[in-house]
Parts: C-alpha cells; sequence; structure tokens
C-alpha cells in the first residue's frame, strides 16, 4: 500500500501514532524504519536502554546506514550514571509527538519498554518521589528482602499487590513510597488504556523457540561486536554507579566479568538466559493490552500487512 493509499483513508491531519512492540529481538527497529520511509514518519525510541549516551553494542541500537535516512529521536539522551525516569521520559516523547503531528509527520513510536510506550500514548501520571522515603525502604529491603515489604504492600493496596510480582522488590519499594508520599493507593497510579492520541499498536510475535535461538545469536553478535569493551568505556565513566544502566541486560553481566565475580562465558551465557526471561515478561506485559495487533514476523509482505492494518484501524 502507497502512502497516499494510507493518507486516503486515514487523513494526514488525522494521523495516529504508530506504535511497533514486542519482546526484544523479533525485528522492531527495522519495521519501523520500513513504516517511516513509507509513511513519511520519524522514529521515537522507547527503549529505555537507549536513551543512555554511549550503550549502543548491548542494547542493539541501529547504525545510520540501519536508520536509511529516517530521523530517530530520544537516543543517546542520558548519562549512564541517570537513574531512569519514566516520568521525564513521557515529557520528552509528548513534546516530540505533538510537534510531529503538528507538522503532518507520523510518528513511530518503537521499543520493548512496556511502561514507556503506554507513559507515551496513554494518560499515565506519575507521582513524585521522595529521596528520604525511597532510601529508607530500600534500606528495609536490603536487610529484610522484598516478602516483608510485599506483605505490607498487600495489606496497604492489595490490588497494586496482585500486580507485582513478590519478588520485584524495587516496584514494591516504589509501591510503598507512593503510598507514604501521596497518601492514595499506588493502584490508583498504574497504568490505564485510556489513549491520549489516536494510536495503532503493532506487536511483532515469533515462537519462542525461534525467539530463545535469535535472543542466542544476538547476544553472540554482542559480543563479537565488543560489548565487553563497550562496558570496559563506560566503566570508565561511572557505568556501575548508575542504579539504572547498570542493570541493563548485558551490561550488568559483563561488570561482574570485569570484576572478576564470573568468567567471560559465564557472562555470556547469563546475559542469554536473562534476556530470554526479561522477552518473556515483555511478551506477558504486551499480551494484556488488548489494542495490540499481532502479527508474526515471518508474514509474508509484514510492511504491507503492518500498513493494512494502520489502514483499518483508523476506519
Amino acid at each position: 500500500m502507497h502512502t497516499q493509499a494510507v493518507d486516503t483513508l486515514i487523513g494526514v491531519t488525522e494521523r495516529p501514532v504508530v506504535a511497533v512492540v514486542g519482546p526484544t529481538a523479533v525485528g522492531k527497529s527495522d519495521l519501523a524504519v520500513d513504516l517511516a520511509l513509507r509513511l513519511g514518519g520519524e522514529v521515537v525510541n522507547a527503549d529505555s536502554m537507549q536513551l543512555y549516551r554511549g550503550m549502543n553494542v548491548g542494547t542493539a541500537k541501529l547504525s545510520p546506514e540501519e536508520m536509511r535516512g529516517v530521523p530517530h529521536h530520544l537516543l543517546d539522551v542520558w548519562d549512564v550514571r541517570k537513574t531512569a525516569s519514566v516520568a521525564e521520559y513521557q515529557g520528552l516523547a509528548r513534546a516530540l509527538l505533538d510537534g510531529m503531528r503538528a507538522r503532518g509527520v507520523t510518528p513511530i513510536l518503537t521499543g520493548g519498554s512496556g511502561l514507556y510506550v503506554r507513559a507515551a500514548l496513554d494518560d499515565l501520571e506519575f507521582p513524585g518521589t521522595d529521596p528520604r522515603i525511597r532510601a529508607r525502604l530500600e534500606a528495609e529491603l536490603a536487610e529484610s528482602g522484598p516478602s516483608v515489604l510485599y506483605d505490607r504492600l498487600s495489606r496497604l493496596d492489595p490490588a497494586a499487590a496482585a500486580a507485582i510480582l513478590p519478588s520485584n522488590g524495587r516496584r514494591v519499594v516504589r509501591a510503598l513510597e507512593v503510598i507514604e508520599l501521596s497518601g492514595r493507593p499506588f493502584s490508583a497510579t498504574m497504568p490505564s488504556y485510556d489513549a491520549v492520541y489516536p494510536s495503532v499498536q503493532i506487536g511483532i510475535e515469533v515462537p519462542r523457540p525461534v525467539l530463545d535461538e535469535r535472543i542466542a545469536l544476538r547476544v553472540e553478535r554482542m559480543w563479537r561486536a565488543g560489548l565487553v569493551d563497550e562496558v570496559r568505556e563506560l566503566a570508565r565513566h561511572g557505568l556501575a554507579q548508575g542504579r539504572t544502566a547498570s542493570r541493563a541486560l548485558g551490561y550488568a553481566q559483563v561488570l561482574r566479568y570485569l570484576a572478576g565475580e564470573w568468567t567471560e562465558e559465564q557472562a555470556k551465557d547469563e546475559t542469554i538466559r536473562a534476556t530470554r526471561r526479561f522477552a518473556r515478561r515483555q511478551e506477558s506485559w504486551f499480551r494484556r493490552d488488548p489494542r495490540v495487533v499481532w502479527l508474526r514476523h515471518d508474514s509474508p509482505g509484514l510492511l504491507e500487512r503492518a500498513l493494512y492494518t494502520l489502514a483499518g484501524a483508523a476506519r
């Protein structure tokens, strides 16, 4: 389908935000570029780790050649020592989306960070933070483990507890912080499906055995492309002190190798295992959203199918 045909169906001034979502290693970035080229669009990153400067190999950032002349936004925004802020990302992304739509440009939002996608598209509010409350709760987490805090959350906000894994200490801490800071249930701030933009979400699905193999191959390629050297260089710029960037897949494992805790082969194997686990969580997140239209990665004419999905959703 040509750009003119899409324009006829959806109207240039009413173009939706197109989101390309799904687990890691399914081909989101390539499809986003294909769509941008056909729709006269620009790509907005929704991968939380690609916002960090210098984290290129391990996050599979596209090279300038792979971008094929399509403008890409919200890459290399943060220093590796900065703690990620989805509220800050929301402000940056919304400004870009508003500007593109005003210019008649189709925004192509792409990435596997589900909360970042929702922050850009949906009516989400992000409560503030209090360093003293956060520090106290994190100290308690370090001393007692997540179960004690999770039990407290279950009493204070059963709905929030039901949506958070008991082992996810960081998320439990954040929920308790919001409750203490705002006096409101954390569940009242959790993602809704109330969109602030007309949008179409296209999910790329890959059968799990195939995805597992793709992940292993991607990690091998990253190692050959110099992931260890990249982490070593970033470590000189404070990577280990970054509360978010230091925990990124591949980076956390290589840091342990560089610290002498693991062999390089152990770091690589654990990166593969951790990435596979993460991909399952990503898919579970996106599967819960009924608005996502799923297309198989190996569908004949994937781009054309995506364009018809876009046009069909706008009717």
